[in-house]
Order: structure tokens, then C-alpha cells, then sequence
């Protein structure tokens, strides 16, 4: 808060003329944060931003996310600059290398320190109880038109989400004009898509007929894959990761984002 005294209001007060007076200087108003997601920019106090990309989801009154090494939630409250997160963050136990682990340390660190946030120019603030800024956070791009993606595990229909083959390549295209395009390890396909929030249908596939019998399992897993498209329900972009849920919330597909996508 900052004091505006004018030069006569000084000399009125030393002489006792007149009642001192404060003028109050507001601050900015800051946006709401339900409903944003967000992934690490910078780290000022931190290692750098190599490997997996830190995020951070605000919805529902819960803080999601990941570290870059373990997913995390908390509670959060957020009102016109004020962040209160926790006070118990739950995490995932996985152990990561340098400097991998070091920068998840550095990020949960920052979380246990927000006392507060500003959203300058797009990007958002995380501050300490001072005002100075602990990291950035750049917005998460949500939607899926326009991306291309590597399928990294699926559902098999047997209960189970497995890794692709090794040797095998199966990827989505989700075009501006609701096409869906892929390959699923033998042949190419094509169907639509109609996503809306995180709501997501795909529908209309087809493939061409081309039969490849290597590797042995080959045809096994390309037909489980457009078996799990058709279960999609909801589809939940995190950084570079995709998962795309059935009604029930089961994984059907598990996807990172290709280099040659649009951002």
C-alpha cells in the first residue's frame, strides 16, 4: 500500500490544521484461476527446464499437476491475488534422476511458499508472501485441433493399458476440419472428432487393408487401438501428454505430442 500525502496536506498536519488523510492506491484485479492450466516457464531459484514439462491445473477448488517427476493435488483457494494451497499436498512416489528430481524439489518448494499470484501479459505469477515472484507459468494450450501425436500405451480391451510394440509406430492426427487421421502400425486410418471442453467423441473409423504379420501381435494391437478410440469420452491435455478417458474415467489411450505439431 502506498501513502499519497500532497505537499499542502504535510504542512496542514505539521501545523495542526487538519486530519491526517490516507489515500489508498489499489491494486490490479486479478482474474479468477478456476478452470486454467498452466505449464512451467521459468524457475528462477531452480534448475533449468529440461525433460518433462511441470504443469499446474486449477479446477473444482483442487490444484493438479505435475513436478516433471511426480503428479501431485492439493486443495486451493484463490481470490483476487491471494493464493492459499494445501495445507496437505498428496503426491505420487516415483524417484527421478538429476536434475530431473533437483527441479521438482525446487517447484514443490515454490508451492509451499505461494502466498499469492498476478497473470502479467498471459503468463502466471506465483508470489511469496513479500511479492516477489517465486516462478512463471505459461498458459496450457487445451485444445486438440491442429495436433499430431505418438501413442505411447493403450487399452487392450482385456482390463488392461499396455505399451506400444517395439518396432511399431501408431500415432493421431487431430485436424482444423474435425478429421481424425492416424497410422495404427500396419494401416492408416481416418475417422471424426467432436471435442468440446474436455468432452471428446470420435467416431466414423475406417482403415485401408493392407495385412503385416511382423512383429507376431502386430494386427492384435492395431485392432485394440480402434477398439479404445471408439470408447473416448473425455480427452485431458497436459504439456506434452494425452490421455484419453472412457465415461467410466478407465485410460483407453496414452499419447505425447510430436515435435512437427502446431503449438
Amino acid at each position: 500500500m502506498k501513502l499519497l500525502i500532497t505537499a499542502a496536506f504535510a504542512a496542514a498536519i505539521l501545523q495542526g490544521c487538519a486530519p491526517l488523510v490516507v489515500l489508498r492506491q489499489d491494486s490490479v484485479p486479478q482474474p479468477p484461476l478456476n478452470d486454467t492450466s498452466w505449464v512451467l516457464a521459468s524457475l528462477p531459484a531452480g534448475p533449468g527446464l529440461g525433460g518433462p514439462q511441470p504443469t499446474l491445473r486449477f479446477a473444482a477448488g483442487d490444484a493438479t499437476g505435475s513436478d516433471g517427476c511426480n503428479r501431485f493435488r492439493s486443495t486451493f483457494v484463490a481470490t483476487n491475488g491471494k493464493l492459499e494451497l494445501g495445507p496437505v499436498r498428496a503426491t505420487t512416489q516415483m524417484s527421478c534422476p538429476e536434475p530431473v528430481a533437483g527441479r521438482a524439489a525446487a517447484l514443490n518448494g515454490v508451492l509451499d511458499q505461494a502466498r499469492g499470484y498476478r497473470v502479467e501479459a498471459g503468463a502466471l505469477l506465483l508470489v511469496n508472501a513479500h511479492g516477489a515472484t517465486l516462478a512463471s507459468f505459461a498458459a496450457q494450450p487445451d485444445t486438440l485441433a491442429g495436433t499430431a501425436w505418438e501413442v505411447s500405451a493403450y487399452n487392450n480391451g482385456k482390463q488392461a493399458v499396455v505399451s506400444v510394440m517395439a518396432d511399431t509406430r501408431l500415432t493421431l492426427e487431430f485436424h482444423d476440419d474435425g478429421k481424425l487421421r492416424g497410422a495404427g502400425g500396419c494401416n492408416s486410418f481416418s475417422g471424426t472428432f467432436v471435442a468440446e471442453g474436455n468432452t471428446l467423441r470420435i467416431s466414423r473409423l475406417a482403415t485401408t487393408r493392407m495385412a503385416c504379420q511382423q512383429p507376431e501381435g502386430r494386427m492384435a494391437q492395431e485392432a485394440a487401438l480402434l477398439a479404445a478410440l471408439e470408447t473416448v469420452a473425455t480427452g485431458h491435455r497436459e504439456a506434452s501428454r494425452l490421455e484419453l478417458r472412457t465415461g467410466s474415467g478407465a485410460l483407453a489411450v496414452a499419447a505425447r505430442l510430436l515435435a512437427t505439431a502446431r503449438p
